[in-house]
């Protein structure tokens, strides 16, 4: 494919000393992610050798698969950060959720308080077999609600790939981008390389977050970038400054 380069730039190496990272599942036993708190000492320590400082981890809220509710993410998030800070690791550690949109999610927002980013920034997604049906009502009454909606990893709804239209429609509905750093050396296929970098040619991403589960998808970061115009890719991960506790 075109797009792709013979670009020698490793993932790791365009990660700056500072850098926040905005998506990730670390928290012990609560969904997909870290099994037990030694995965997640071992996946903090290892983001910290890229580069990362703080973290804001993201754990699933998916009716019916990943039941957490927001007091259950707290006291996990607050027993974590203890237990880091006995293996000398004293980081700003914070988290929110990863929102599945569905009807749950609707009565959440509606009813109570979500776990944020940062002040109303929220992180949600969708299924990988289609988007929900009322997908534009559930984004307008979010920000109704007094939220921005941060879609996660846009580049792997496979069923926008035929219609990139739908991803300037999500865009004017008031959708921030959020890329998986993984995205741009091949790890979920090329296909979606491919749109990852047409979505950075254009300039749709706002945000980028590592989405890291496990040791696998550490090491992918020793991999070379696969997209050729290093340019709007850095200043996107430039953009994850806006997320840093002062």
């Amino acid at each position: 494919m075109l797009f792709f380069t013979k670009n020698k730039t490793v993932l790791k190496d365009l990660i700056p000393d500072n850098h926040i990272d905005i998506h990730s599942h670390l928290l012990p036993g609560i969904d997909d992610g870290a099994r037990t708190f030694e995965d997640t000492l071992k996946l903090t320590k290892a983001l910290q050798e890229i580069g990362i400082t703080q973290f804001i981890t993201t754990p699933h809220i998916i009716q019916h698969v990943w039941d957490n509710t927001y007091e259950q993410i707290v006291y996990n998030k607050n027993n974590t950060i203890l237990e880091l800070e006995k293996n000398n690791i004293k980081v700003p550690f914070n988290a929110a959720a990863e929102y599945l949109m569905d009807d749950q999610f609707v009565r959440l927002f509606q009813s109570g308080k979500l776990l944020t980013l940062k002040g109303n920034y929220v992180l949600v997604e969708m299924s990988y077999i289609n988007a929900p049906i009322q997908l534009y009502s559930i984004l307008f009454d979010l920000q109704v609600a007094g939220y921005i909606p941060v879609l996660a990893h846009p580049e792997r709804y496979l069923f926008y790939h035929n219609n990139f239209n739908e991803y300037v429609k999500l865009k004017r509905a008031g959708c921030l981008f959020q890329l998986n750093l993984l995205s741009v050396v091949g790890y979920y296929g090329s296909e979606i390389t491919k749109i990852a970098n047409q979505l950075l040619s254009k300039g749709m991403y706002d945000y980028v977050g590592s989405d890291v589960h496990h040791e696998n998808h550490i090491a992918s970061f020793d991999q070379k970038v696969k997209i050729k115009d290093l340019t709007p890719l850095k200043e996107v991960i430039a953009n994850n400054q806006f997320f840093r506790i002062e």
